[in-house]
């Protein structure tokens, strides 16, 4: 099954308070029923879609200690 395009026209990026003013950031942008992360220094690069579901999983098993 292919991946739906998302819209990333209208995407907010933000990037963590903690990640401090080195630019080596990651960056997420929450659009309609998924999020978007990609790398600060790169902004017109390459960007990863997860659904709602795979990033409330990707927290999760951050919270849990899994990586």
């Amino acid at each position: 099954m292919a991946k739906e395009k998302v819209d990333l026209s209208h995407a907010q990026w933000r990037t963590s308070s903690f990640s401090g003013s080195n630019g080596e950031c990651v960056q997420v942008a929450f659009v309609p029923n998924h999020v978007a992360v990609r790398d600060s220094k790169d902004p017109h690069g390459p960007v990863l879609i997860f659904t709602s579901d795979e990033w409330a999983a990707f927290l999760a098993g951050a919270k849990d200690g899994e990586f």
